[in-house]
Parts: C-alpha cells; structure tokens; sequence
C-alpha cells in the first residue's frame, strides 16, 4: 500500500512538471489516463503532501507548481514558514517587493526560490525584505499574484 502512495505521488509530480495542470479534476484525469484509480480527495491530500502550490501565470491563469527542495526539509514545513512570515507584497514595475517579520526575509526568499516560479530572474533578500526581479511587469504581477495567494492560505495547508 506505502509503495503504491509513492509511486502515485511520483506520477503526480512528473504530470504537474511536465503539463500545465490547473484544477484537481484535471489533474484527476491525467492520472486515470496513466492508470491510477483516484479520488479527489486522494488528489488533494496527495498535494498538501507533496507542496504543490499552484501559481499565476502572466497570462493570467493558473497551473499546479511542485516546490523543488533538497536536503531535509520538508516542502509543506517550508510553505508554512513562507505563509507565516510574509507580511505584505507589492509590485514596482518589474520588482516584487515582499515584506515580511524581522528576521524572516532569507527563510521566505528560500521558500520561494525552491518553487522555481517562471519569470523570476533572481531574488535578494535582506532582514525583513526581499527584491524578486522579473523581466516584465506582467511577470511581476503574476508572481505578486501567487505571493498573496501563497500568504492567504491557512497555515493548516501546509501542515
């Protein structure tokens, strides 16, 4: 049973890298079609579990993204510590600036950096502030965008 929770969650996150995925009905599918039988409420656990978040694209809409992390942390842990120290983000043509506690800015930039959203050429953080450099103003905005949904969620998301 362990074996095939692994390897269903392994499915998932080459089907969220490899597609634009943007609902758990969606992603549902796409996993029937390699031959999972799933619920969606398998499908929404198996997120929370994995840190898959789902981002803004420039565009405007919205696709499932999975945080990238190595070591030993774990991705819903980092998530949580991002949530729980981010006071405010705003855009400044192609900046976001994010505010977050005393202290916390390199952990919550370290959240962000591991989810590799696209548009981001780099980011600096300081004691209390990080700098996310996008090419564009619409990248910006899309990135601001999954900052203050990432900050909305309950901490019991990432739990």
């Amino acid at each position: 049973m362990k074996m095939a929770k692994n390897e269903r969650q392994e499915a998932m996150l080459r089907l969220v890298r490899a597609k634009e995925i943007s609902t758990q009905e969606e992603l549902a599918r796409e996993l029937e079609a390699a031959g999972w039988q799933v619920t969606q409420a398998t499908v929404s656990r198996d997120i929370k579990d994995l840190g898959i978040i789902k981002v803004t694209l420039p565009s405007g809409g919205t696709k499932y993204s999975v945080l990238d992390r190595t070591g030993d942390v774990a991705p819903g842990r980092l998530l949580s510590v991002f949530a729980h120290s981010v006071l405010s983000s705003d855009v400044a043509m192609n900046l976001v600036v994010i505010k977050t506690l005393p202290g916390m800015a390199n952990a919550a930039a370290s959240a962000l950096d591991s989810i590799h959203l696209s548009g981001v050429v780099g980011s600096i953080a300081g004691d209390d502030t990080i700098f996310v450099a996008t090419p564009s103003y619409e990248d910006a905005l899309a990135i601001n965008a999954t900052i203050k949904d990432m900050n909305n969620r309950n901490s019991i998301d990432y739990q």
